[in-house]
C-alpha cells in the first residue's frame, strides 16, 4: 500500500515520463538525446525545431489544461458535496463555446477566439452565480447545481443553432474546437502561470476545505466562514475551467475521473489531494494527446475525443470498484 507521501515521487516521475514520451513520440520519432546535444552545441536540426517549436509548447499546454481541469474538478466536488461533480457541470464550457463559435461564425480568428472564449466563460460564471442567488439572496449547493445544469442546456441549444446556420467550411473547425484541440498551441506560458498560481491559491484553502467536508456547522464552529469559502471556491474553480477551455476548447472527464481516482486511493487531505490532482491530471492529458497524435498519424484526433474514450471506461471501473468497498 503506497502512503500519501509516497505518491509524491511517483506522480512527479509520471509527469516527467509523460513529458518525455510526448516530446519524443509522434508522426516522426525523435531521439531526445540528440536534441539535447543540439541544444548544448547550438547546432540547428530538424529534430530540434520539431521538439522546441511544436511538441514542447503543445506538451506544456496539455499539462496545464489537464492540471487546471483536475484541480477545478476537485474543488467543485467539495463545493457541491458530490464526488461526481465535473468542471463543466456549471455551464462554464458552454458559455465559452457559444462565444468562440460566434466569433468563428463572424470570421474572426487568432486572439479574438481566445478572448471570446474567456469572456464567454466569465459571462456564464456570473450568470449561474447570479441566478442561483436570486430570490433567497444566497446560493445553496442544490440551487447552484440546478442552475448550472439549466444554463449548460441553454448554451447547448445555442451551440446547435450556431452550427446549423454555419457554412460547411466553418463547421469542421467549429466541431474540432468543441471536441478539444491542442494543435494550435504556441504559447504555453499563460497556461502554466495560471496553473501554478491557481494551485498555490487553492492550496491555501486546504484547511477550510478539509473542515467543510466534515460539515459546514463543524467548519463554522472552528472559525471558518462556509458561505465565503463557497464563493471563493466557486469562482476559483470556474476561472480555472475558463482558462482551460480558452487554451484547448472543451475537454471532458479529466475533472471528473482524476479527483475520484485519488480519493479512491485514500487521498482525502486537500493539502495532498489538490497538488496530486494537478500532477496526475496534467500527465493524463499529455498521454491522451500523444495518442491523439499517433493513433492515425499523420492525421490528428481531437484530444477531447481520446480523453473521453479513456475516461468513460476508467470511470465506470472506478465506480464499480467504489461500490464494492
Amino acid at each position: 500500500m503506497v502512503t500519501v507521501r509516497g505518491l509524491t515521487p511517483i506522480l512527479i516521475a509520471l509527469a516527467l515520463i509523460s513529458t518525455a514520451i510526448s516530446l519524443g513520440v509522434g508522426s516522426v520519432t525523435i531521439e531526445l538525446g540528440e536534441v539535447v546535444r543540439d541544444i548544448i552545441t547550438g547546432s540547428d536540426s530538424t529534430a530540434k525545431q520539431i521538439v522546441l517549436e511544436l511538441r514542447l509548447p503543445r506538451t506544456l499546454t496539455a499539462f496545464a489544461v489537464g492540471g487546471l481541469l483536475a484541480l477545478a474538478g476537485a474543488l467543485l466536488q467539495v463545493l457541491l458535496r458530490n464526488p461526481l461533480a465535473d468542471p463543466y457541470i456549471l455551464g462554464v464550457s458552454g458559455g465559452a463555446a457559444v462565444a468562440t463559435l460566434t466569433a468563428m461564425l463572424l470570421g474572426l480568428g487568432g486572439a479574438w477566439l481566445t478572448g471570446s472564449a474567456f469572456v464567454g466563460s466569465l459571462v456564464s460564471i456570473l450568470l449561474v452565480f447570479g441566478v442561483s442567488r436570486a430570490g433567497q439572496g444566497h446560493e445553496t449547493n442544490i440551487r447552484l447545481l440546478l442552475t448550472g445544469v439549466i444554463v449548460a442546456a441553454g448554451w447547448g441549444a445555442l451551440i446547435s443553432l450556431i452550427l446549423s446556420i454555419s457554412s460547411s467550411r466553418q463547421i469542421y473547425s467549429m466541431l474540432f474546437w468543441l471536441m478539444g484541440d491542442l494543435s494550435y498551441s504556441q504559447s504555453p506560458t499563460i497556461g502554466m502561470v495560471i496553473l501554478i498560481a491557481g494551485t498555490v491559491f487553492a492550496w491555501t484553502l486546504a484547511r477550510p476545505l478539509n473542515l467543510i467536508t466534515r460539515g459546514e456547522m463543524f467548519a463554522a464552529s472552528l472559525g471558518e466562514n462556509p458561505a465565503r469559502i463557497r464563493i471563493v471556491v466557486y469562482f476559483l474553480a470556474s476561472l480555472l475551467t475558463a482558462a482551460a477551455v480558452t487554451l484547448a476548447g472543451s475537454i471532458g472527464f479529466v475533472g471528473l475521473v482524476i479527483p475520484h481516482m485519488l480519493r479512491l486511493a485514500g487521498i482525502s487531505d486537500h493539502r495532498w489531494l489538490l497538488p496530486y490532482c494537478v500532477l496526475l491530471g496534467g500527465s493524463f492529458l499529455v498521454l491522451a494527446d500523444v495518442l491523439a497524435r499517433t493513433i492515425i498519424a499523420p492525421q490528428q484526433l481531437p484530444v477531447g475525443v481520446v480523453s473521453a474514450l479513456i475516461g468513460v471506461p476508467l470511470f465506470l471501473y472506478l465506480l464499480i470498484k467504489s461500490d464494492r468497498r
